[in-house]
C-alpha cells in the first residue's frame, strides 16, 4: 500500500525502484546556470503562479545558493551515484538520503519523487522549475510496509533540515500517512499524530517552513496535513489557458486507501481548515529520473510549486539584507514570514484595471464555480480560511511585491504594503497589542487583505539528552496560543467599533479580506487574547496590502 502522495500519471511511465547493496558518500555540486531562454511552462509562466518573470533582469531570482529539502517514500536520481541518471540530467540534487544516512547507489530511485523535484529545480530550458539554481536536499524512507513509517519519515525530515549546515528554509511533503496505520486508539486529525507533531516541531527549532501536498478527504493520506505551522496545498486546473479553477478530482486524483474503520470523512477535528494555498497540479509536464518528459496531475506537484516559490523569497531577502536596505531584516528568513507573504498576496478576484482588487491576476472558483466572495470565509469573522481554496491560489511575481517593501514595526506608520515579524507579551497586559497604523488614507471601494500567522509549540521528548529525535521518542503539545487581527478606524481603541476582524479560536492563522467602505486613515491591530503554552512571548508575522487614495 503506497502512502505517497503521487498524482495520475499519463504518457510516459515511470522508472521502477532500483536495488543495490553499496553504500556511497557525498554529492554532485549544483551547475551554473545560464537563462539565454526561457521556458516556456505554463505552470511555472505567467499562466500559472508567473515564477519565470523572476528569473530574468531586473529581479534576477533564480533560487541561486537556497537550500530546500523533500521528503518522500523514493528520492531523485543523482548523476555520478544512480546508472538511470545522466550527465545531461536537468534536475541535478545536491545530496540524496535514505532515512539520516547516505543514499544507497541506485535504491530507491523513484519516478514520482524525480517529478517533484524537477518542479522545484529543473534546468530544462523547455521545463524549467520554480528555482532552477536552489540547492535540494532529499531524502527517502524506504518501503516500511504494514506499520506506520511516521517515526522514520519523522528522522528523514530531521535528517534533511539538518543539512547545509542546519540552513535548508523550506522541505517538501507530496506524501502522506493513512489514518488507518496510525497507532492510536481511535485516531482523528486533531494535531497529534507524530509526524504532525514532529512538522510543527522542526518548524520552530530548524526554522524550515513545511509544504505539504493537501490530502484530506474519505480514504486519503492526510497525515500531516494536521499541522498548524506548515503550509497545505491543494491544486489547481487550467481554464481558457490559466490556472483558475480547482480541480474536482483534488483529492481523488490521489491514491485511495482503504478504510478499515469505517467511512467517517478524514477532515480535522473541530471548524479548523486544512487547505492555505492553491497551486497547479492539473497536467504538468515533468522530468523522470532518467530526464525523460512525463506529464501528471495531483497536489504532490502543487507543493513544490509553493517550495520553489519560497526559494525565490528568501534569496531576495538574503541580497536585499547583504545590500544594506534596512527594510530587509534577517527576520525576514523567518517561516511566518514566508507564510503570510504567501497567504496575502495570493489571488482571489481578478482586478478590473483601477487596482481595487489589489491588481490580483485572475479569480479563482471551486469546484461549484465559487469564488472566494461567495464563501462563509468572506462572510465570517471566525473563519479565515475558505474550505477549498485557502485564501487563493500562489503567484510568484505577486508574492515578491509583497516582500521587497520590507518590514514595518507598530512603532512607525507603515506603507500600502509591507510585513512585520515580531512579538507580544503576556495578554491582558499593554504589551498584548500592537497597532500598525496606515501613513495615508485608503481609498474607498478598495480591498485590503491581510494575513497573520503565528506556531503551535510543540516540544521534543528527548530521552537521551542529545537535542534530536531518535527512534522511539516522541513529543508533546504545548498548545497553541490564540490570536486576532482587527482592521479599525485610526482613531478608535475600542475593538467593537472594528470595521472587520478575523478572530478565529481554533487556527494559527488570521486572514482578512475585506472592502474598504470610505476613503479614511486605518490601522490594524494585533491582539494577543489568550495565553496556553508557557513561552514568555508570543512571536507572530504579519503581511498587509492595501490601495491609498490616490
Amino acid at each position: 500500500m503506497a502512502k505517497q502522495g503521487r498524482g495520475m500519471m499519463q504518457n510516459r511511465g515511470r522508472s521502477p525502484i532500483l536495488k543495490a547493496l553499496l553504500w556511497l558518500g557525498g554529492g554532485v555540486g549544483l551547475a551554473t546556470l545560464s537563462l539565454p531562454v526561457l521556458a516556456l511552462t505554463e505552470s511555472v509562466g505567467a499562466e500559472g503562479i508567473d515564477a519565470l518573470r523572476l528569473h530574468l533582469a531586473p529581479y534576477n531570482l533564480t533560487g541561486n545558493k537556497i537550500a530546500i529539502g523533500q521528503v518522500e517514500i523514493g528520492r531523485p536520481s543523482q548523476f555520478g551515484l544512480d546508472k538511470v541518471a545522466s550527465e545531461t540530467l536537468p534536475v541535478v540534487v545536491r545530496r540524496v538520503l535514505l532515512l539520516d544516512g547516505w543514499a544507497v547507489a541506485d535504491e530507491y530511485v523513484d519516478g514520482h519523487a524525480g517529478n517533484v523535484a524537477s518542479v522545484m529545480i529543473s534546468q530544462d530550458k523547455l521545463n524549467m522549475g520554480v528555482a532552477p539554481e536552489a540547492v535540494l536536499y532529499s531524502a527517502a524512507v524506504g518501503q516500511l510496509e504494514g506499520r506506520s513509517a511516521q517515526p522514520e519519515e519523522c528522522l528523514a525530515s530531521q535528517a534533511v533540515a539538518l543539512q547545509n549546515g542546519g540552513d535548508v528554509r523550506a522541505i517538501n511533503f507530496s506524501f502522506g500517512e493513512p489514518l488507518v496505520r496510525d497507532p492510536r486508539p481511535n485516531p482523528v486529525l486533531d494535531g497529534n499524530a507524530l509526524l504532525t507533531q514532529c512538522i510543527d516541531w522542526s518548524s520552530r527549532v530548524h526554522g524550515a517552513l513545511y509544504v505539504i501536498a493537501g490530502n484530506q478527504g474519505g480514504g486519503g493520506i492526510p497525515i500531516p496535513t494536521d499541522n498548524f505551522n506548515g503550509l497545505n496545498i491543494a491544486y489547481s486546473r487550467q481554464v481558457n489557458g490559466l490556472f483558475t479553477k480547482l480541480d474536482s478530482s483534488n483529492l481523488g486524483s490521489e491514491p485511495a486507501v482503504s478504510l478499515q474503520r469505517g467511512a467517517a470523512p478524514e477532515s480535522n477535528v473541530g471548524p479548523r481548515r486544512s487547505i492555505t494555498l492553491v497551486a497547479p497540479g492539473s497536467d504538468i509536464e515533468l522530468i523522470d529520473p532518467d530526464g525523460q518528459v512525463s506529464t501528471a496531475s495531483g497536489t504532490s506537484f502543487a507543493s513544490p510549486h509553493v517550495v520553489g516559490t519560497i526559494a525565490l523569497l528568501q534569496q531576495l531577502v538574503d541580497r536585499q539584507f547583504r545590500s544594506g536596505d534596512a527594510n530587509m531584516p534577517l527576520t525576514g528568513r523567518q517561516p511566518m514570514v514566508m507564510k503570510v507573504v504567501l497567504m496575502n498576496s495570493a489571488d482571489k478576484i481578478q482586478d478590473s484595471g483601477d487596482g481595487l482588487r489589489l491588481g490580483m491576476t485572475r479569480t479563482l472558483v471551486d469546484s461549484s464555480n465559487q469564488s472566494w466572495l461567495e464563501s462563509d470565509a468572506y462572510r465570517d469573522r471566525s473563519i479565515p480560511l475558505n474550505s477549498d481554496l485557502g485564501t487563493g491560489h500562489l503567484n510568484a511575481f505577486r508574492a515578491y511585491q509583497q516582500l521587497v517593501p520590507g518590514a514595518f514595526g507598530p512603532g512607525q506608520a507603515i506603507p500600502a504594503i509591507g510585513w512585520n515579524y515580531a512579538d507580544l507579551a503576556q495578554p491582558a497586559t499593554d504589551q498584548a497589542i500592537h497597532d500598525y497604523a496606515f501613513e495615508a488614507p485608503l481609498q474607498a471601494g478598495s480591498f485590503l487583505a491581510a494575513t497573520l500567522a503565528w506556531e503551535r509549540v510543540v516540544d521534543l521528548v528527548d530521552a537521551n539528552g542529545n537535542g534530536l529525535y531518535d527512534l522511539g521518542e516522541g513529543f508533546t503539545d504545548q498548545g497553541l496560543n490564540d490570536m486576532d487581527l482587527y482592521l479599525m478606524p485610526a482613531d478608535t481603541d475600542d475593538i467593537s467599533q472594528s470595521v472587520w476582524s478575523s478572530v478565529s479560536k481554533v487556527d494559527s492563522v488570521e486572514h482578512i479580506f475585506y472592502q474598504i467602505p470610505e476613503t479614511g486613515r486605518y490601522k490594524l491591530r494585533v491582539i494577543y487574547q489568550q495565553q496556553v503554552n508557557d513561552e514568555p512571548t508570543q512571536p507572530y508575522a504579519l503581511a498587509w496590502w492595501s490601495l491609498p487614495e490616490p
